[in-house]
């Protein structure tokens, strides 16, 4: 323990003891400087150099007024009494622990030389103190707990050294020296606390950033396991049954149907593996039919009760879409809407539906808030979930405030057209998708 203790002091008073440590500014978007007007804030960083100059300014002060008047007509005795304490001070702008140095070394001649105080003239009593208060604001708990052990064996010492002396100045200096250093540790270790916090309360938004994200993720990767799991449950079940619809059916349809039916249920066995498990967590909840745009009237009934009106538009030829298509419409509207209540109170909104050739066009705007807006720690998750589902089908988003101070989210599914052939044919989606936005977008 001593061994780690005399470590501890060389690496905190020995060790580049002069090194050039410039006092830093304070941060402008820090706790303290943004209750300032913004215009103040440049000048008001240069706080803590201000206060160590103020310091000095008031050692030389207490070294004048102090001083014996016939000492201050030498200039060695002004140097000794005024010039290098004030020098020592501010000294700690730039070598903080050699400024410590310093000022104990000028301790006794500082004394000798004013006269009447030992071993700390006033002057000194004074920069010293300003000297441990900076150091240890400047280092840590523990440099101050060396620095003023060190001076009060230090003081002790020429006390000793020079005999009993009527106006001895070490008790109470160590007095003074301790509560100030006192003060200065318990500001230290709240704010290390309150960077710690604030720390934690920055891994803790990321974290529940990412964990946000992968529930999203996870939410839109069992929706697609329910809807792909029907289809290939429905090619499975069409394939065993098709032979009996059938009369004498070959053998070479039999074995294409059988190959058709195995492949089919091996698919959905892997998928199943695959993707089964995003139900491990909730295993216990019961199975629900997907919600379709067939059901968007009761969704938008449902925000109305909760207060906010909102309009419907449907424009082009209404028609039933791939399950998945209207799973992810239903939800990007439904998240819009939440959106709109959490984040515009006293808006109205409106949902305009576009149906066209090459999938479906979306979009969602408000009007600005008519009431208090309440702070809400997950902002952002829904438009992330949103751009999930819109990329998950290699479709288009785009979400921005409004010029009139709402907000506004426009989107485009593709769906692939059938031609005559029975191939899938995707040529007008890009085409589809700019009308079907320009149409929209006409419309707000």
């Amino acid at each position: 323990m001593a061994a780690g203790a005399l470590d501890g002091l060389r690496q905190d008073l020995f060790r580049n003891a002069f090194a050039y440590r410039p006092l830093e500014r304070m941060r402008t978007d820090g706790p303290l400087l943004r209750q300032l007007p913004e215009r103040m804030r440049e000048r008001a960083a240069w706080t803590p150099h201000a206060l160590v100059g103020a310091a000095a300014l008031l050692t030389a002060f207490v070294g004048l007024v102090s001083a014996d008047s016939f000492a201050l007509r030498f200039a060695v005795d002004f140097i000794l009494i005024v010039l290098l304490p004030v020098i020592s001070v501010l000294m700690t702008l730039v070598r903080p622990v050699g400024a410590f140095w310093i000022s104990m070394a000028l301790t006794p001649f500082s004394a000798v030389a004013s006269g009447g105080y030992w071993p700390w003239a006033p002057s000194t009593f004074l920069s010293h103190l300003m000297v441990l208060v900076v150091v240890a604001a400047r280092t840590r708990p523990r440099t101050a707990a060396w620095m003023w052990g060190l001076t009060v064996v230090f003081g002790t010492a020429l006390e000793n050294f020079g005999g009993w002396h009527p106006s001895s100045t070490t008790s109470t200096f160590a007095v003074a020296s301790a509560f100030a250093l006192l003060v200065v540790a318990v500001v230290q270790i709240r704010r290390d606390a309150q960077r710690e916090v604030t720390v934690q309360r920055t891994v803790t938004a990321v974290e529940r950033d990412r964990r946000t994200l992968l529930e999203e993720r996870t939410t839109i990767a069992r929706e697609l396991h329910d809807v792909v799991a029907h289809h290939m449950s429905v090619v499975a079940i069409q394939a065993e049954a098709a032979p009996y619809r059938v009369e004498n059916p070959p053998p070479e349809l039999e074995q294409a149907f059988v190959t058709i039916r195995e492949n089919a249920v091996a698919a959905l066995t892997e998928l199943r593996r695959v993707l089964g498990v995003v139900r491990a967590e909730d295993y216990q909840a019961p199975d629900a039919p997907q919600p379709t745009l067939a059901q968007l009237d009761g969704l938008l009934a449902n925000v109305r009760e909760a207060g906010l009106e909102t309009e419907k538009t449907v424009t082009g030829a209404v028609r039933e879409l791939p399950q998945g298509v209207e799973l992810s419409a239903y939800r990007i509207i439904q998240e819009a809407l939440s959106n709109t209540l959490r984040h515009a109170p006293g808006a109205t909104a409106k949902v305009e539906i576009g149906y066209v050739l090459g999938g479906l066009g979306l979009r969602v705007v408000n009007g600005p808030p008519t009431g208090p807006v309440k702070p809400s720690p997950g902002a952002g998750h829904g438009i992330t979930g949103m751009r999930e589902r819109v990329a998950m089908l290699n479709g288009d988003m785009t979400a921005a405030a409004t010029e009139e101070g709402g907000y506004e989210i426009a989107a485009f599914i593709p769906v692939q057209l059938i031609c005559d052939t029975g191939e899938p044919n995707g040529t007008h989606t890009t085409h589809e998708s700019h009308k079907a936005q320009a149409e929209l977008g006409e419309k707000a």
